[in-house]
């Protein structure tokens, strides 16, 4: 009786791995498909307020893609600091949103959001919808690599 309980505890353990294993590769999936989904914009052009694929504003444009996969955020760059949990820059991957000032530095509030297209681990890229005249509409920026991080407010992960 005690071995059949050990081979039953066994089975069991091994069963919760591979579910666990197949939920994270789900998670990791969704995540590619929500970055895939994005990139199939680019090029779409800015327009303020806008939130189709005639075009997007930044909140627009997120909104609208993790709408796709019904997931219900904001347009609106400033609500967008109230949801999901923190994340750090180093930390950051597929799917995490990518929280600016506007373009005024001084004003210390969320006006400019885009999503973390980069896994763990790599630097920092993400999609988003620039209303710069040398980067119009939707476009993908590296981080390090542009004038983002003096207007850095923080990442939030949704999913």
């Amino acid at each position: 009786m005690k071995i059949i309980k050990q081979i039953l505890y066994s089975l069991f353990i091994l069963l919760s791995i591979q579910v666990f294993s197949q939920s994270k590769e789900n998670i990791n999936l969704n995540k590619d498909s929500l970055v895939n989904y994005a990139k199939s914009f680019l090029g779409t052009p800015y327009k303020w307020g806008g939130s189709s694929s005639s075009g997007f504003d930044c909140s627009g444009f997120v909104s609208f893609v993790f709408r796709h996969f019904e997931i219900t955020t904001p347009h609106g760059a400033r609500d967008y600091y109230k949801l999901g949990k923190n994340i750090s820059i180093d930390s950051c991957q597929k799917g995490d949103v990518i929280l600016f000032t506007g373009t005024n530095f001084s004003r210390k509030s969320v006006g400019h959001v885009g999503i973390i297209i980069s896994n763990f681990g790599e630097p920092a890229k993400f999609i988003h919808s620039s209303s710069s005249k040398n980067h119009r509409g939707v476009t993908i920026t590296d981080y390090k690599n542009s004038a983002y991080p003096k207007r850095f407010m923080g990442i939030k992960r949704i999913l």
